[in-house]
C-alpha cells in the first residue's frame, strides 16, 4: 500500500486533525486517510469541454479567437476506416 508523507503541517491543523479523529474514535493517520478518500470520493469528473475551456482561459483565448478557430477548421466529414 502507497505511504504518503505530509510535510510543513502547522501544529494548528495538526491539533484539529487530531481532536477530530479523537471525536470519530480513531486514530490521527485513520483520520487523515478518510477525509482524503471524501474529498477525492466525491470530486466532480473533469469534463472535457471545461477543461478545453479553461486551458483556452489561461491563454487569455477571446470568444472572438475561438470563433477564428472555428472558422479555419476543417469541416469535411472524415471518411470510415476500410478494414477489408
Amino acid at each position: 500500500m502507497p505511504v504518503v508523507t505530509i510535510r510543513d503541517l502547522s501544529e494548528e491543523t495538526h491539533r484539529a486533525i487530531e481532536a477530530q479523529a479523537a471525536r470519530h474514535g480513531r486514530s490521527a493517520e485513520a483520520e487523515i486517510r478518510a477525509i482524503l478518500e471524501t474529498a477525492v470520493r466525491h470530486a466532480p469528473p473533469v469534463r472535457l469541454g471545461s477543461l478545453l475551456a479553461s486551458i483556452a482561459a489561461e491563454a487569455g483565448l477571446s470568444e472572438e479567437d475561438a470563433e477564428s478557430f472555428n472558422r479555419l477548421r476543417d469541416k469535411t466529414p472524415a471518411e470510415p476506416l476500410d478494414f477489408g
